[in-house]
């Protein structure tokens, strides 16, 4: 992988990793999750700290991805994210992409194996990088436990330039989760207005 930025400390959840399939095992005893590609890829770690590393966080905790999307399963592992906050489940060792804005779910049809060869072979399509490309190209950096905010959001059709801006990785996933509570009901092409809070 490229990129790094950050590589996961000492092994120490081992209640989450004794859950998890063989090959994720021994990807995380090599290397305890990572970000990668400059924040364009984060997979995550057995940690009991950092919060925003923390596998158990993300699936096993009150703050798991399945409360909050209707599509994800509970023995769903959401094993890594994008820089906006996208994330990657294995589903019965198959990759999924969770759409944290619409809460769509769609198959990768690729074992994690060849999700990481497909990464690293073509990162801009495989991550989405775009929006990073962009950050990067403005000038910005995204740093260990952050992602980027996208605004309006992707899934809104809109004129001009989207604002991108870097938030702690928790608040932009609370938001992410907010947003999609608020627009799951409603039909394709449905009128938005948003009020922003100064």
């Amino acid at each position: 992988m490229k990129g790094i930025l950050y590589t996961g400390g000492e092994l120490n959840d081992l209640q989450a990793f004794s859950k998890l399939p063989d090959y994720l095992q021994t990807f995380l005893r090599r290397q305890n999750g990572v970000v990668a590609y400059f924040g364009g890829l984060h997979i995550r770690g057995c940690v009991v700290k950092p919060g925003w590393h923390s596998l158990h966080d993300a699936w096993l905790d009150d703050t798991a991805f399945h409360h909050a999307y209707d599509l994800v399963l509970e023995t769903d592992i959401p094993f890594a994210q994008d820089c906006v906050g996208n994330q990657f489940l294995l589903r019965e060792d198959a990759v999924y992409f969770l759409d944290t804005e619409t809460g769509e779910l769609a198959s990768l049809d690729v074992d994690f194996e060849h999700f990481l060869i497909g990464a690293e072979k073509f990162p801009l399509d495989a991550l989405g990088l775009e929006p990073l490309r962009s950050f990067q190209q403005r000038g910005g950096m995204l740093a260990p436990g952050q992602l980027l905010s996208v605004y309006p959001p992707v899934c809104i059709e809109a004129s001009g330039q989207r604002s991108l801006k870097p938030l702690p990785a928790a608040e932009r996933l609370a938001n992410l989760a907010a947003f999609y509570t608020q627009i799951k009901g409603l039909p394709s092409g449905q009128r938005v207005h948003f009020t922003l809070k100064t």
